[in-house]
């Protein structure tokens, strides 16, 4: 057999990998950067450690299955992952703050209550026991079984949500946002409810009602953190391939799958060697490499970015600061931005305990050369306007605008980072485009129901036989977790045959 070619080294390529190579697949990986990883990367200078990519996981349990169905070392014995606690804290506009505990509703309620009238807390439950059915009705056909091209889509494009009865009659929203102000009321839990989307580069404005899923998982299975940064997950995943005998070519591009009567027979590198397969796994966000299938990214409303901004900070991390930090503020139009601020908790990042560790990090327009770029420090955040499909993030002082403009919103909420600054580094959509290869560093967001089917992402089993694809490009979508999940599809996919269904 010619073996299995998997291009790109990102975390559901990997976790394809692993799985081929127990069922006793020859697997090679072929990744055009120098490192294992994809987004989830780790940047060092002068003692400090920082998370360059998703810095928080959900779903531990996708990365427990992986290694117990890899090897006899559970995640445990490789990785030490700890539950954050409060699970993130919350600043609003009008400067009310609460701090929400992980995996307890009742902990939640109360905190609610608590912070933003009696009748909250209820509301905000209420609402995640109508999420819970959208994840009941949902779990199976968006997480558990892969998405090929022979698969309906139509009843995936159907929002499971169920809008509350009112007298006779249920008043349906079809936004997250709708959703937020018709059910919750109150403007802060209502930007409460759209972090969650913010969160995952989702417009609230556009993502489908049933998008309140996103704040039933973080609630219901809780925030983890692995010690060291996510990177950690990520080296663990690229040693247990190597354990298993998966093959690693790094600074090696393929510039497009091979296709021959129909069928995926190998790849063709940079360089313009072929090598042959019995069957390929795209694992690229880059579009072009596998012959037109990967599906672009974006989705309706446009795609977006990250902006993150390092923090080297002297003095000690404060008792009591909150790992998670959410800073919200008024946008145009109604609109929310949010600001997300990371402060762990982890002496492997810092160079001694008299240093802190922190990262900014915002939503913002993905990068295009020549685009229009940011006039001030306020409009550098505002993702939201029409004219803005994209922004040139390397003319000059657009990124350190954005930074500015962040770092002043977690300062204006009191958690006093400017002062205390030695230095910062800014990474914008560019380094995600160089690093991940997705046009225009572009992140992508989890798959949703509803919208008829626009917010589903590329079929994990092309047209083409033989070509499958895996990663957060693909069914169901990004973040560690779910492409965690894709990995799983894939291998499922190709070693039990393109009917397979999934585990049960």
């Amino acid at each position: 057999m010619a073996g299995t070619v998997v291009i790109g080294a990102g975390m559901g390529a990997m976790a394809a990998a692993a799985r081929l190579a127990v069922a006793g697949r020859r697997v090679t990986v072929y990744e055009r950067t120098e490192t294992h990883g994809g987004a989830v990367r780790r940047h060092e200078r002068d003692g400090f450690g920082f998370d360059t990519g998703p810095g928080l996981l959900h779903l531990p349990a996708v990365w427990r299955d992986l290694f117990v169905k890899t090897g006899r070392e559970p995640l445990e014995k490789c990785v030490e992952t700890v539950q954050v606690e409060p699970a993130v804290r919350h600043v609003f506009a009008d400067g009310t703050s609460v701090a929400l505990p992980g995996g307890s509703r009742a902990g939640t309620v109360d905190a609610l209550d608590a912070a933003l009238g009696a009748g909250a807390g209820e509301r905000w439950s209420d609402l995640l026991v109508r999420a819970r059915e959208v994840w009941d009705a949902t779990r199976r056909p968006l997480l558990e079984e892969p998405l090929t091209d022979a698969v309906d889509r139509a009843p995936l494009g159907r929002d499971p949500y169920p809008a509350p009865r009112r007298g006779l009659l249920r008043r349906r929203a079809t936004t997250l946002t709708g959703v937020a102000r018709a059910e919750l009321r109150d403007p802060r839990l209502v930007a409460l409810l759209e972090s969650h989307a913010l969160a995952h580069g989702l417009d609230p404005r556009r993502a489908p009602a049933s998008a309140v899923v996103l704040a039933y998982l973080e609630q219901t299975f809780g925030t983890w953190y692995v010690r060291g940064g996510l990177r950690a997950l990520a080296d663990a995943v690229y040693e247990r391939c190597r354990e298993r005998g998966v093959e690693f070519r790094f600074g090696t591009a393929v510039s497009r799958v091979v296709v021959e009567d129909g069928r995926a027979v190998g790849v063709e590198l940079a360089d313009g060697t072929r090598v042959a397969a019995d069957a390929v796994v795209c694992g690229t966000g880059d579009p072009r490499v596998c012959a037109g299938d990967a599906e672009a990214p974006g989705g309706p409303g446009r795609a977006t970015g990250r902006l993150t901004v390092l923090l080297a900070l002297r003095g000690r991390r404060p008792k009591g600061t909150a790992h998670r930090t959410v800073v919200h503020t008024a946008g145009p139009g109604g609109t929310t931005r949010t600001v997300t601020v990371l402060r762990p908790d982890d002496p492997t990042l810092v160079p001694d305990g008299e240093h802190e560790s922190a990262v900014l990090s915002v939503v913002v327009p993905p990068h295009r050369a020549g685009a229009r770029r940011p006039a001030d420090r306020a409009e550098a955040m505002d993702w939201t306007a029409p004219e803005w499909a994209a922004v040139d993030w390397t003319a000059p002082g657009a990124a350190e605008r954005c930074a500015d403009a962040a770092l002043a919103v977690a300062d204006a909420a009191g958690l006093g980072l400017g002062g205390r600054l030695l230095w910062r580094e800014v990474r914008t959509p560019v380094d995600t485009e160089r690093e991940t290869g997705a046009p225009g560093g572009a992140v992508p967001a989890p798959v949703l129901a509803g919208a008829g089917g626009a917010f589903l992402r590329a079929a994990n089993r092309t047209p083409t036989a033989g070509l499958y694809r895996a990663g957060g490009w693909a069914h169901p979508g990004g973040g560690p977790a779910h492409a965690g999940m894709s990995g799983a599809l894939v291998a499922g996919l190709i070693v039990e045959g393109d009917d397979w269904r999934g585990s049960r």
